[in-house]
């Protein structure tokens, strides 16, 4: 077991439930191992995803299909070589949350993470288009 210190406190981290981006994640490529965090509850709505690399990295995640958001993707042979993605079903996209100073949260929904659920490894994926489908609640 490795123990990290982080904006939450000291954590201890499963060598298991490490989130592995090979080439990092733009602006921040010396960041390759991640912990992903959630609040206390039966259903998180919102993740944290903290570089293990830099205790000063952190970001704030939701799964994009929370925001009803659809993507079709096509992931190149090398892209799913990166993360070991073999079956379409294993893979989980995640937007990036920010906020900045006096505006409202907004999401970047043209370079979602894509993380291999069961390889633990992602990477960011740029320039992509979603279609917003609309749920009756």
């Amino acid at each position: 077991m490795q123990v990290f210190q982080s904006r939450f406190g000291q954590i201890e981290v499963d060598p298991d439930t490490i989130i592995h981006f090979p080439l990092g994640i733009p602006g921040f490529e010396d960041c390759k191992n991640y912990k992903l965090l959630h609040e206390d509850s039966e259903d998180p709505q919102v993740l944290w995803l903290q570089s293990l690399d830099d205790a000063t990295v952190l970001f704030t995640l939701i799964e994009a299909e929370r925001l009803g958001l659809n993507y079709m993707l096509t992931l190149s042979d090398e892209e799913c070589a990166c993360i070991d993605l073999n079956n379409a079903e294993d893979a989980k996209l995640f937007l990036i949350l920010s906020r900045p100073e006096g505006s409202p949260i907004s999401a970047n929904t043209r370079a979602p993470l894509v993380i291999n659920l069961q390889s633990r490894k992602g990477f960011q994926k740029l320039d992509v288009k979603a279609d917003i489908v609309f749920r009756n609640t």
